[in-house]
C-alpha cells in the first residue's frame, strides 16, 4: 500500500459512470417498477453506495477512506441504456475515483442481478471515472464529459 502519510489534506471528489444496456421492454419494466424483485434502481442506488463504503475490502492496496458523501443517479440516455453516475467526496491525502468507480460498478451490477429475469442478455457495457478534483494533480475531466455542479 503507498505511504500517504506525509502528503497534505485536500478536499477530493470523484466521478464515475457505468452503462447498462438491455431492451426497451426491460427499461420499461424497469421504469415502471414491475420486475419481481421490486424497485431496482432504489435497490441500485442504496448498492452502490453501501460498496463505495467497502472499497478498501473489495479493493486490494486501496486505503480505507472517511467519506463524506456517496451519490448514485440514474438517466435514460435512450429506451434500453441506463447510465449511473456515481460520486464520491472526501477530505483526506488520498482520492476517492476507486470508490465511485466501485459505486458505479456495483450499482450497474445490481441493475442486472434484479432484472435478469426478463433478459439475459442485459450488458454493463462501460465503468469509467469521468472526473476528478482534488490532490496535487488538480482537477481532471473526461474529454467527452460535462463539469460537475459540485464546488470545486
Amino acid at each position: 500500500m503507498v505511504d500517504v502519510g506525509d502528503k497534505p489534506s485536500s478536499d477530493r471528489f470523484a466521478r464515475a459512470r457505468a452503462l447498462v444496456r438491455m431492451s426497451p421492454a426491460t427499461g420499461d419494466a424497469l421504469r415502471a417498477v414491475t420486475l419481481a424483485k421490486g424497485d431496482a434502481l432504489v435497490a441500485a442506488q442504496l448498492a452502490g453506495i453501501m460498496a463505495a463504503k467497502q472499497t478498501a475490502t473489495l479493493i486490494p492496496l486501496a486505503h480505507p477512506l472517511p467519506l463524506a458523501q456517496v451519490e448514485v443517479a440514474f438517466a435514460w440516455d435512450e429506451p434500453g441504456l441506463l447510465r449511473i453516475d456515481a460520486s464520491a467526496r472526501t477530505t483526506g491525502p488520498t482520492g476517492v475515483e476507486m470508490e465511485a468507480m466501485t459505486a458505479a460498478a456495483v450499482a450497474a451490477l445490481t441493475i442486472y442481478d434484479m432484472s435478469k429475469a426478463l433478459e439475459r442478455g442485459i450488458a454493463v457495457e462501460s465503468i469509467r471515472l469521468v472526473e476528478k478534483r482534488g490532490g496535487k494533480s488538480g482537477h481532471w475531466l473526461a474529454e467527452d464529459a460535462v463539469p460537475s455542479e459540485r464546488p470545486a
